[in-house]
């Protein structure tokens, strides 16, 4: 076990129940736990002294959508829209991604994660193209002191298809020690003959959660809805990403099922999979989680996700007044409640609200110090949820602990080889670059302006088209 740890006299954001705020307090980590809160606390002798004084301690965050093995390619696709991302990574040139290009991927990004405050992230890795790709992406994660889920899937061959080869179940089975849990990622296409089914059951028979693309605009709908639905496939452990783009009858089964909703503002709102949703989730009662999505095209920053949450569910109520002609004199979402989403949203996503999500007694010392005595964005902390929200920025991260061991302090990761991990980022570059030759690949990222045309269906596993999609 880890060294005793003991945050010293900071303003503690515990994201309980309660939403309680605790100015100078310490918090004391004894192995992987949180042994108690409180002021001027006795310690164990050797417990090492980290001093919070002036700063916010915050639960470590949590990602539940983050396509990790594509953080290689950082920022290639900013121009994109959403078809422009499916046609590169769905149809041309995901499938030249070799193991060790997954591998490079998830390594930077479980870096760049950690190093943002984010302690548990998702993987949702859907170009595990063979057992190689999967046991590459679980070797990059496991060499990291973070938590990570793998979320299993494979966009180069249909569900029903990877998920029965036995390659598959023996990653499962091997791996299972060396990531903090597997998940099954693939999406429902609304094809009435429902050639999802069979992942469905392989699902059931593992007892994995299944997470998916849903209410994505032109490639997943309210078809796919009912027919989980109906074939008895949605439940509470059920991860739904977006879900931006679906009628009153979709948000009504979700609902009543249980499941919850991964809401990546920053893709939704940059892409096009519809206005992003925690407006109208809001109205169903529907539990919601932040993610980042990739950063092929934005930041891995979740106080960017905060922030953009925030500023979108009050822009559109803002214009549902507007049109109405009437005014908004007090706001619904608060920052302390998408605080409560990067947080115990996560935790309630992933089935870990018990020891993850928030400050609290006996909970996973996972942590985050956000303090910078360099930047007069500092001080004063009056609100101190606001502060994370509006204020803070990954910079503002002086200190992370996951499982009551330190892997970041005075603002630099600990024990972290980023040369390495350079080299091995290069490498994959190098090696895409070349596949694509050089004009395909500045044509990749800097796309024409395309002719009025849209990609119907991104899924190569069926003819079905989208009843949402209009075509040119």
């Amino acid at each position: 076990m880890s060294q005793p740890v003991v945050l010293r006299g900071g303003t503690v954001v515990t994201v309980d129940d309660a939403h309680t705020v605790l100015e100078g307090h310490d918090v004391l980590v004894v192995d992987d736990r949180i042994a108690a809160i409180g002021v001027d606390l006795e310690v164990p002798a050797g417990t090492d002294e980290i001093d919070a004084r002036g700063g916010v301690v915050m639960p470590g965050m949590i990602d539940t959508h983050r396509h990790m093995w594509q953080t290689a390619m950082r920022g290639y696709g900013a121009d994109w829209t959403l078809t422009q991302y499916f046609v590169w990574n769905y149809l041309d040139h995901g499938k030249k991604f070799r193991p060790e290009d997954i591998h490079a991927g998830d390594l930077l990004a479980a870096l760049e994660a950690i190093e943002a405050g984010v302690t548990t992230c998702v993987d949702w890795s859907h170009n595990l193209q063979t057992p190689q790709h999967a046991d590459a992406a679980v070797d990059a994660l496991a060499a990291v002191p973070g938590r990570f889920v793998l979320a299993y899937g494979n966009i180069q061959d249909a569900p029903a298809n990877w998920t029965a080869n036995p390659g598959f179940r023996d990653v499962l089975e091997r791996r299972r020690g060396d990531v903090e849990g597997f998940q099954l990622a693939f999406d429902v296409t609304g094809d009435p003959s429902f050639p999802e089914k069979p992942a469905f059951e392989v699902a059931r028979d593992l007892g994995l959660p299944v997470t998916t693309h849903a209410g994505v605009w032109g490639a997943t709908n309210d078809d796919g809805i009912r027919l989980m639905h109906e074939h008895g496939f949605m439940g509470p452990e059920t991860v739904y990403v977006h879900a931006a783009t679906l009628s009153a009858d979709s948000y009504h089964r979700m609902a009543a099922t249980g499941g919850s909703v991964s809401v990546s503002t920053e893709s939704e709102q940059s892409a096009g999979q519809g206005y992003p949703p925690s407006w109208v989730l809001r109205t169903h009662a529907i539990p919601m989680s932040l993610s980042m999505d990739t950063s092929m095209w934005w930041s891995g920053d979740l106080f960017s996700a905060m922030r953009s949450t925030l500023s979108a569910d009050r822009s559109r109520e803002h214009l549902e007044a507007h049109a109405k002609g009437e005014t908004v004199t007090h706001h619904a979402l608060r920052a302390e409640h998408v605080v409560d989403m990067a947080t115990m949203g996560g935790a309630r996503a992933l089935g870990r609200a018990s020891d993850l999500g928030s400050v609290e007694v006996g909970k996973k010392a996972d942590l985050v110090l956000i303090r910078n005595e360099h930047s007069p964005v500092g001080f004063p902390i009056l609100s101190p949820y606001g502060h994370i929200v509006f204020q803070a920025q990954r910079g503002d991260v002086e200190a992370v602990l996951v499982d009551g061991r330190i892997v970041k302090r005075d603002h630099r990761l600990v024990g972290v080889d980023l040369a390495a991990a350079r080299r091995t980022v290069e490498q994959t570059v190098d090696h895409l670059r070349g596949e694509l030759g050089e004009d395909a690949w500045q044509q990749g990222m800097n796309p024409d302006i395309p002719e009025t045309k849209v990609l119907d269906n991104p899924y190569t596993y069926t003819d079905y088209r989208s009843a949402t999609t209009h075509g040119a």
